[in-house]
């Protein structure tokens, strides 16, 4: 995931909402609590990482761009009741 002043990257999980030619655009996950945020769902990361000793955060802000070629490993996939809740976002436009 890029760093949002554009210095860096690092690897963290994240959730896939779509993808075709030119890229993936993607909803970064954090495992910092962030509970008191509007713009953050709490995951259950124990479905795709079994070392987990607590839930993760999907910040649904703004889906970032980036390149097929980013991704190291498939973690899991999407509990169907979280994809149907971010399915709700309007400025997500999942597919």
């Amino acid at each position: 995931m890029p760093y949002a002043d554009g210095t860096g990257s690092k690897v963290r999980p994240c959730l896939v909402l779509r993808s075709d030619r030119r890229g993936v655009d993607v909803l970064k996950i954090t495992s910092q609590d962030k509970s008191d945020r509007d713009d953050h769902v709490r995951i259950a990361t124990r479905g795709w990482d079994a070392d987990a000793d607590h839930d993760s955060y999907l910040d649904v802000s703004d889906p970032i761009r980036v390149a097929a070629t980013a991704f190291e490993d498939r973690a899991g996939s999407c509990d169907p009741q979280l994809w149907r809740q971010v399915r709700k976002l309007a400025h997500l436009q999942t597919s």
